[in-house]
């Protein structure tokens, strides 16, 4: 039984506590009614009884948030994917600044996307908003709080950002691109980037992470282990996937791999056997700024709407699931961390086929009946 104290104007609570065979009272003050301490420490009893310790000292959000991604995210991510988190907690704090991660309610944080949004895409505050909720799980799973202050907020956001829509081809526009991008082969490496880009859906990290022993011409597949890095914060040289569901295999069609067999057959090699070099370029590859303004220059001859070499990912995997190809295989292929991703990356496409699964479902009913 808890016993609740008057020190000057508020009241402590005390409530007896065993640790490895030794009393460890725990206790707290500072409320203004007896009543408050009685309620909060029959809470702390009741965890007691769960076999649960509470954290009772106070932790700055900022500095959890920032040790939690030291510990769980540094180790397993790629630098890119780590600078996103750093990013997220250059948001925490300065917002939030030192306030202790147990003092944060709802409200609060309601507030913080309010004012994340002020500036910013929905892309953007879902992504940092992401990471938050993952980091106040395992705060609960720990103890440091009871309460999940990030359920049941809203994102709000000002900036509006490219449409899904606007971000890849159509099926009939991705047919007049390829049959341009083979009419150009012959006229540079970039332009069998763009194919290989088109027809396999891979990222353009990991196309310039290919080497030549990636090619299976035997099973035509492509393995995708690796990438390269290409920005200041990326690894230098070769570097890990996404994730580890980017480390794949992808089946490929004949015509692409029969023109790559016969590239490397007239190319020289290189010290580290990359397909896409560029002994010119900074980071040793064809860069992404040239490989895009190619892109955009084969576009914009077919007066087609200008999308980013990362649309052509995009393109490939609407093309498979418009033909009828499965979310799981699809997934799989461009190596998604998980289906959920895919699901949302595509709902567009989604959409549109749903409709056509409505008529065949009542079209199929209707036909069997006699």
């Amino acid at each position: 039984m808890a016993s609740i104290t008057k020190r000057g104007k508020t009241y402590q609570y005390t409530v007896s506590n065993m640790e490895n065979g030794k009393s460890i009272p725990i206790r707290k003050g500072g409320f203004r009614t007896k009543k408050e301490a009685q309620i909060a420490a029959a809470e702390i009893e009741a965890s007691l009884a769960k076999g649960l310790v509470p954290v009772l000292k106070k932790v700055p959000f900022n500095e959890y948030f920032e040790k939690w991604i030291q510990l769980y995210k540094e180790p397993k991510v790629t630098l890119v994917t780590l600078e996103h988190y750093k990013y997220s907690l250059k948001a925490v704090n300065e917002y939030f600044q030192y306030k202790a991660i147990q003092d944060i309610k709802r409200q609060d944080y309601q507030m913080f996307l309010n004012w994340l949004g002020k500036d910013k895409a929905k892309e953007t505050v879902a992504k940092i908003s992401g990471h938050i909720k993952a980091c106040v799980k395992d705060a609960i799973e720990e103890q440091i709080i009871q309460i999940d202050f990030t359920r049941k907020t809203e994102l709000t956001w000002t900036v509006q950002s490219k449409k899904s829509t606007e971000k890849h081809l159509s099926y009939v526009e991705s047919e007049r691109l390829l049959q341009s991008i083979w009419n150009n082969l012959d006229k540079g490496l970039g332009y069998s980037m763009l194919l290989l880009a088109i027809t396999s859906g891979m990222r353009y990290e990991e196309l310039i992470g290919l080497t030549r022993q990636d090619f299976d011409f035997v099973n035509n597949t492509i393995n995708v282990n690796k990438t390269w890095g290409y920005k200041k914060n990326s690894p230098k040289g070769f570097g890990p996937t996404k994730n580890e569901q980017s480390i794949r295999t992808i089946k490929m069609d004949d015509k692409t791999m029969i023109h790559f067999k016969d590239l490397f057959k007239i190319t020289p090699t290189n010290l580290d056997q990359l397909v896409f070099y560029s002994p010119s370029s900074k980071y040793k590859v064809i860069s992404n700024t040239n490989a895009n303004k190619l892109l955009r220059n084969l576009l914009d001859e077919l007066n087609l709407t200008s999308i980013t070499v990362h649309g052509l990912r995009h393109t490939h995997g609407s093309i498979l699931l418009y033909k009828k190809a499965s979310i799981h295989y699809v997934s799989e292929r461009l190596g998604h961390g998980d289906i959920e991703t895919t699901l949302k990356v595509y709902t567009h496409v989604l959409k549109e086929l749903r409709i056509e699964d409505e008529k065949l479902s009542t079209k199929t009913f209707a036909q069997m009946i006699v």
